[in-house]
């Protein structure tokens, strides 16, 4: 049984408070879930605070990271704003995190931008301290990165033992970590790069996310259905014009008009077409919760009216 459609938006910034909030309350009112923001040192609103905002301007939206970069807080502290953003919201908090990616964030910072599978450790012993402090009881961990001994997390967050954990990956550790560990798995390109290039955009073919599917499967075992599949659409337009607009972008990005039209990362067409690939693309992939940026948060709303909780 799949599960049921759900649509999330991203923003980043706002020119101040009251644009922010608009933002949240017509993403509530169009029928989005979730309102969710990414976390670099660019220009942008820091994440907990921006969320907070949000979740405390509407009454229904759920609002999350995507994703916090582990890096940047010690998992004590971000689990304490995690479950004060949770109690706060009255239950509506999701916890995207990951292990870092974008060396644009660490360069001149002093932040270490150590290999992957260093980053990803990391994230590991992170989340094994986050959920021990969400749920009941002390967290202890003495790893390789990580010592903590007999804390007690407080407060405790009002979904229980956790809010949902969304991870994201474009590499077989990255997402078998997230099968294993994880509420939501997020399908990303593979940003090993650190930067978005070539290598990046050709992650996003359909074929290369058909390989990675195996792999959240096998590591999520007998808990692989009750998993939630995520995707953000990086590539937006409502358009009649599908031939034209994808034409156009694959030109753009070197690629073929079939493979933008078939990659789960671009919806282009009419919100019927759009309709119409979202339910293809769920039935191929597993894909029902979709994000998509905030700047197509209007033109995509007929088709988050269409599809809610189908």
């Amino acid at each position: 049984m799949p599960h049921p459609f759900r649509f999330g938006v991203q923003a980043s910034a706002a020119a101040n408070r009251s644009a922010w909030v608009e933002l949240a309350r017509r993403v509530e009112d169009q029928g989005y879930s979730t309102l969710t923001m990414p976390d670099h040192l660019g220009e942008q609103l820091a994440p907990v605070p921006a969320l907070m905002a949000a979740a405390d301007a509407t009454t229904t939206l759920r609002v999350g990271g995507l994703v916090l970069d582990n890096d940047f807080k010690h998992p004590v502290v971000l689990a304490k704003e995690l479950a004060t953003l949770d109690v706060l919201s009255d239950g509506r908090l999701e916890i995207g995190i990951g292990a870092g990616w974008m060396r644009a964030d660490y360069d001149g910072t002093g932040i270490p931008y150590d290999p992957p599978a260093v980053r990803i450790d990391r994230m590991v012993e992170a989340i094994r301290i986050i959920k021990a402090l969400l749920a009941s009881g002390p967290a202890e961990l003495e790893g390789d990165h990580y010592q903590v001994t007999g804390v007690e997390g407080f407060p405790k967050p009002v979904q229980q033992p956790h809010p949902p954990i969304l991870i994201g990956g474009g590499g077989r550790r990255m997402l078998s970590v997230a099968a294993r560990e994880a509420d939501i798995v997020g399908i990303n390109g593979t940003l090993t790069a650190g930067a978005i290039g070539p290598d990046v955009l050709g992650s996003m073919r359909a074929a290369a996310v058909d390989e990675r599917i195996p792999w959240i499967r096998d590591a999520a075992d007998d808990r692989f259905d009750d998993i939630e599949l995520n995707v953000r659409a990086f590539f937006v337009s409502v358009t009649n014009d599908r031939e034209g607009v994808a034409s156009n972008l694959a030109t753009a990005l070197g690629f073929d008009v079939e493979e933008i039209l078939s990659t789960p990362f671009a919806l282009i067409g009419s919100p019927q077409q759009l309709v119409d690939d979202l339910c293809e693309r769920r039935d191929r992939w597993g894909f029902s919760y979709v994000i998509v940026g905030a700047e197509d948060t209007d033109a995509f709303a007929p088709v988050v009216a269409e599809l809610t909780g189908r």
